[in-house]
């Protein structure tokens, strides 16, 4: 048998990563024509987001222990078939709940795709081409941002919100075929997982603060984030076809904090993340200053400013945790991995939890400032961890 590319394989990634990055945030472009249809409070519509983080949170690390033995081509091919079934339950749901239901179902599915996916790239290439491998299969999340929830949400403004959803399982089934015939039948198997590493990884005081400030970080991108769409329409004044604008122009602000992320945090990693803690809170309280202000110059520029620092972090969360990772517990590296994913999507449902009770008490132009206060108790962990780093120097 004709041995495949290593570049199709990844290509093969990609596709998948780009559904499941579009399928993520999706909700957030379409929320006010989902309070609409189903006639429901924004607090509530907030759940298609929290729920599905809850999801993630709940599925990486527990799907990766029970299919450890599992084929790693048979096991892709699952997952999308997942992924398909929970957009298809969310494309013609009748009710909210069962919206909810395929959400989480679609959720479960991308725990797990981000936990082996990584894995999968790294195994495909020579040890040397690895980060670069695991790079462009994460060049499918970062697309997703720029086109695919700004494509979804424009679908959902010139027909319906259930179209969203149709063309993010269009993108699945395309993934689903990509994945039956692009990725290797023969990649590594991890085996059975030893659960003894869930008491290594909880008993090691620095993994588990790294966690806490994952998940804190996120909550506090969130708490705004998943409301912005309302904020851009409702507190701005801008027109629903000049959102997809603004939101295209956002996921491109997220590409370059991406890239500028990951070269910043190569070296002196904590006072980087420190500093991009710090920037993302002053950009949220630009944002609190801007819809306070109703102004729409001020909002655009606030929300690209938003988009620039929002994720800018998240290759040094994800190299962090690895790390130390591989200096405590080498042992445990991918269920490590599975749970730093597990705390991104804690993060995001503290989040949106905490900006839908703020939204429901008071009005969505405060959200921006529970965001602040989360991130605040991110920056206090990170202090605490150049403590303990330098302490033991």
């Amino acid at each position: 048998m004709k041995k495949i590319s290593p570049s199709l394989t990844l290509l093969a990634l990609a596709i998948n990563a780009f559904a499941i990055g579009s399928t993520e945030f999706i909700s957030v472009g379409l929320m006010p024509m989902i309070v609409n249809t189903f006639n429901i409070s924004l607090s509530q519509a907030g759940l298609t987001v929290s729920l599905y983080a809850l999801g993630v949170t709940v599925g990486a690390p527990l799907l990766t222990i029970l299919t450890g033995t599992w084929n790693r081509k048979t096991l892709m091919v699952s997952i999308m078939g997942l992924f398909i079934l929970g957009n298809l339950l969310s494309a013609f749901a009748p009710t909210f709940l069962l919206l909810l239901v395929g959400r989480v179902l679609a959720s479960l599915a991308h725990g797990i795709f981000m936990s082996i996916s990584t894995v999968i790239a790294a195994d495909v290439v020579r040890p040397e081409k690895r980060a670069s491998a695991i790079a462009l299969m994460f060049t499918g999340l970062t697309v997703a941002t720029v086109i695919g929830v700004p494509l979804g949400t424009f679908i959902g403004q010139h027909s319906n919100w259930h179209m969203s959803f149709v063309f993010i399982v269009v993108i699945g089934l395309i993934g689903l075929i990509a994945t039956s015939i692009l990725v290797p039948k023969g990649l590594p198997i991890p085996g059975k997982i030893n659960l003894s590493g869930l008491a290594r990884i909880f008993t090691n005081k620095s993994i588990l603060m790294s966690l806490f400030i994952t998940a804190f970080d996120y909550g506090g991108t969130f708490a705004a984030y998943t409301y912005l769409t309302p904020i851009l329409e409702g507190t701005f004044r801008f027109s629903a076809s000049t959102v997809v604008i603004i939101l295209v122009a956002y996921g491109v602000m997220v590409a370059i904090g991406n890239s500028l992320g990951g070269h910043l945090a190569n070296k002196n990693i904590l006072p980087a993340l420190q500093k991009m803690f710090a920037a993302l809170a002053l950009s949220l309280l630009f944002l609190f200053i801007s819809a306070s202000l109703a102004s729409q110059a001020l909002g655009l520029i606030a929300t690209l400013l938003l988009g620039l620092f929002a994720f800018m972090n998240v290759p040094g969360l994800q190299l962090y945790v690895v790390q130390l990772a591989e200096k405590f517990t080498p042992k445990d590296i991918t269920l490590v991995s599975a749970f730093n994913i597990a705390a991104f999507n804690v993060g995001i449902t503290l989040g949106s939890f905490v900006g839908g009770q703020i939204s429901k008490g008071s009005s969505v132009v405060f959200t921006p400032l529970g965001g602040i206060i989360i991130i605040l108790l991110a920056m206090f962990l990170i202090r605490l961890a150049q403590k303990d780093q330098a302490s033991k120097l």
